[in-house]
């Protein structure tokens, strides 16, 4: 109980002061994002751990707004960030039934680009995620115009979230809406990665990408994860690399067996809260 009480005065005094000086940035790799951020979400974590993550990556149904509008829902760490803003999306209805997600605004659609791609971890090359870029058109489809709004879905690797086996689809997933720029974001600036070389077996070389123009773009995600053939292998590079795809190539690559299982390092949910003295 003793303890319970000093981790909220200590969240406490936390929030009292959540402001970054400037130049600071909250600037995460694809892979903290899925095995950080995103699991540890999914997991339920400690109470502070929620309070403090709520502050950067607010939970929001992003299909209720417009994409330009969603800046101002941002959380407070990277709410006057002019590139990029995190957010944390609820499961909708659909999905619970087994459907497909409806990604439909007031204004506008999303539509996927691309077939999915896959999240690595740099310890181990174990898949760990799965990403999904969109972008943004106005109007309604198939006659919606192309916009620079865009969108990377993040999710876990299936079979492998922090929950029993019985709940098949995750609650959250997590994504990141930014505008396409002329020049290179925040996001794109960390140099080249080494390249990573990982054989790529022959018959992933040959993918498929089947799609319409509303909503999810593509075959249903359990297809797509049972069949191989339908996840696109790009150019193999390092996990660790936190680049967007589209100036600069996909950052998420076909492991050596293209087994989709996740594996998560045994590190302790321990914040070093001497690290956010910053914050």
């Amino acid at each position: 109980m003793r303890r319970k009480k000093e981790e909220e005065e200590e969240e406490e005094e936390i929030m009292e002061d959540y402001t970054l000086p400037p130049g600071f940035r909250f600037y995460p790799t694809e892979e903290e994002l899925v095995s950080f951020y995103l699991y540890h979400k999914l997991e339920g974590g400690r109470q502070y751990f929620n309070g403090v993550v709520d502050q950067i990556i607010p939970i929001l149904d992003i299909y209720h707004f417009n994409p330009w509008d969603l800046p101002q829902f941002a959380g407070e760490v990277c709410k006057r960030d002019e590139e990029q803003w995190f957010f944390f999306i609820p499961r909708q209805e659909s999905e619970a039934r087994g459907g497909r997600p409806k990604r439909v605004t007031s204004s506008g659609y999303w539509k996927a680009t691309g077939s999915p791609t896959y999240v690595y971890s740099s310890n181990n090359h174990r898949s760990i995620g799965i990403k999904r870029s969109m972008v943004f058109y106005n109007g309604r489809a198939p006659k919606g115009t192309k916009t620079q709004w865009k969108m990377n879905e993040y999710k876990l690797v299936p079979g492998e979230q922090p929950f029993p086996a019985s709940t098949t689809i995750p609650k959250l997933s997590l994504c990141r809406i930014y505008k396409k720029s002329k020049t290179v974001r925040a996001f794109d600036r960390r140099p080249p990665p080494p390249q990573v070389e990982a054989p790529i077996p022959t018959e992933l070389r040959a993918t498929t990408s089947q799609h319409n123009d509303v909503g999810d773009q593509f075959v249903d995600d359990d297809q797509k994860l049972s069949n191989p053939l339908l996840m696109t292998t790009e150019r193999p590079c390092s996990p660790e690399s936190s680049s967007s795809g589209d100036d600069h190539g996909e950052s998420s690559t076909n492991d050596n067996n293209g087994q989709l299982k996740m594996e998560v390092d045994n590190n302790e949910l321990v914040w070093d809260w001497n690290h956010l003295n910053w914050l």
